[in-house]
């Protein structure tokens, strides 16, 4: 007997819950499937059109130091991050086979030259015999042949000693602008591979007073930009922080990445200077830009979400006052719905009228509005007609607006939360 008084003293509190909780639902959700949706008046603000892309923090310009002779380096006169300013010696590489190179050289054109010397007393001589008729002509042309050929032997040597020399100069690189040495790929001892062709860096120097993002942006983001437009720059090495730029180049070439599969993506190279870059800056740097493509100032706008699409005989749709559950979207078809026809751009807005009939207190009508939207920030689309300013549009819900409002459906006003409620009522 006791266990069962104890049991009916659990059970009890438990009953009274429950039934307040459906209670509660009752009330929430209405006998007549009540849904909440959201309204606000329609305003003038300016709607900014912004294209989002990432990219890579880098200099606006910076110089790779390589070498066009080879050799193992014998001196690196800097670090990473040193300052270095033009003409400051950087790097030197072995000399010794240039130096012996220019020498040899060197000896060749004293030679040439001496021969040269020689070979042109040998023709004045030879000129002078000529002159008195005791050598024959094809002897003076022999030597004078022969001083010819002395004489581009000469041409010869000089020129491979300047060639020489160039390359006994390059054996010292020097900083060519000012900047700061932002890599070292190579340490003393280790080879430097030189060319004209595909050398080897030894080292970065950039001026990080000067950077920009290179930035990725898709091909159907690159139409609406141009040179000049300003930019947000968020780094993500300085949380909270915007900076700001302009765009000083767009590529004319796309780049294309996962080509051949459906995942393919074209992007354009942007390039985007930064105004006032952080001292801490860095290149290789993530970051992300939003371009400022276009601005309408003081404009009719409406919430993204506010938007949504109806046929374009809506107003043919049934008699939604009736309110006979019939939702928007519903598979089912009856003789009471037309077929649909192209799709408009629309949103609802509330009224206190609607076809003679007036709505109850705290109600209202919810009227299909085709509308003409133009320009779109994150938050908004600006409106080139069909709404006027402090007219009352719905904005949410999406499946309420998507699908469930109906042109002429009645709706309750809930003002303490600025929403309002399906308010259907069966007229059977």
């Amino acid at each position: 007997m006791i266990q069962k008084i104890k049991n009916k003293k659990v059970w009890i509190p438990l009953l009274i819950i429950v039934i307040a909780a459906i209670g509660i639902m009752m009330k929430f959700y209405g006998d007549d499937d009540q849904i909440s949706v959201e309204a606000e008046k329609v305003e003038k603000r300016d709607v900014i059109h912004k294209v989002n892309a990432s990219g890579v923090i880098q200099p606006e310009e910076e110089v790779q130091i390589t070498s066009m002779v080879s050799g193992w380096i014998t001196d690196i006169t800097v670090l990473e991050g040193d300052t270095v300013n033009p003409g400051q010696h950087l790097i030197s590489i072995d000399r010794k086979q240039y130096q012996a190179a220019y020498d040899q050289t060197a000896s060749q054109v004293k030679s040439s030259e001496a021969n040269l010397k020689k070979t042109k007393s040998q023709m004045s001589r030879t000129e002078t015999l000529y002159a008195q008729k005791l050598i024959s002509k094809q002897e003076l042309e022999q030597i004078e042949a022969s001083y010819e050929l002395a004489i581009s032997q000469v041409e010869q040597a000089r020129a491979a000693l300047l060639s020489r020399e160039d390359e006994l100069s390059k054996t010292r690189l020097v900083a060519p602008k000012y900047g700061i040495v932002t890599s070292l790929t190579k340490e003393e001892g280790e080879m430097a591979l030189g060319g004209m062709f595909n050398p080897g860096v030894l080292m970065t120097i950039a001026d990080l007073s000067f950077m920009e993002v290179l930035a990725d942006v898709n091909e159907n983001d690159v139409v609406t930009i141009n040179i000049g437009d300003t930019t947000e720059i968020e780094i993500d090495a300085f949380p909270d922080t915007v900076f700001y730029g302009t765009v000083s180049e767009i590529a004319h070439t796309a780049q294309n990445l996962n080509m051949g599969s459906q995942q393919q993506v074209t992007n354009f190279k942007v390039k985007v200077k930064l105004l006032d870059p952080p001292k801490r800056i860095r290149p290789g740097m993530s970051s992300t830009v939003n371009i400022i493509s276009e601005t309408i100032k003081n404009t009719i706008s409406i919430p993204i979400q506010a938007l949504t699409a109806r046929s374009e005989n809506y107003h043919e749709l049934k008699d939604n006052k009736k309110n006979d559950n019939k939702k928007w979207g519903d598979d089912d078809k009856d003789d009471n719905y037309s077929d649909v026809k192209e799709n408009l751009d629309v949103v609802f807005i509330l009224v206190d009228e609607f076809e003679d009939e007036k709505a109850s207190e705290g109600e209202k009508f919810a009227l299909v509005r085709p509308v003409d939207v133009g320009l779109s920030s994150a938050d908004y689309y600006s409106v080139k007609s069909g709404l006027k300013e402090n007219e009352l549009i719905v904005t949410g819900r999406y499946r309420v607006l998507s699908k469930e409002l109906q042109h002429g459906m009645k709706v309750k006003y809930k003002e303490e939360s600025n929403s309002f409620s399906n308010g259907i009522k069966n007229k059977n």
